[in-house]
């Protein structure tokens, strides 16, 4: 299990959550609440699951693809810590994670 600590775009804490390994952040983070579009419905083909990790977790993660990058350069409120959600599966090596909900989302699919 993954605890998940989500916070809103101004930092307070707005969910706090257990996943189970093999869980993909977007879907914990629809259940819980926050609010992540995922247009694309998790086929990498936005950026509306943009969150901002906390730096202490974003070195544990596998890195992001170049695909990955490349949407992230057409994302909001971007930051070095940034990723996509949909591209986080917890694998159960993270004991915890934090991440926070960028002030705004761009939705490049048109929908």
């Amino acid at each position: 299990m993954t605890h998940i600590r989500f916070l809103d775009a101004a930092g307070a804490v707005s969910a706090e959550v257990d996943a189970p390994a093999g869980s993909r952040l977007l879907d914990v983070a629809q259940a819980a609440g926050q609010p992540l579009e995922g247009t694309c419905e998790g086929q990498m083909a936005c950026s509306t699951c943009h969150v901002v990790v906390a730096a202490e977790d974003f070195v544990r993660l596998p890195p992001a693809s170049d695909n990955e990058e490349d949407l992230l350069d057409l994302a909001a409120h971007v930051s070095r810590t940034s990723r996509l959600a949909c591209q986080i599966w917890l694998d159960g090596t993270l004991d915890t994670l934090t991440v926070r909900m960028p002030g705004a989302a761009r939705d490049m699919t048109g929908r």
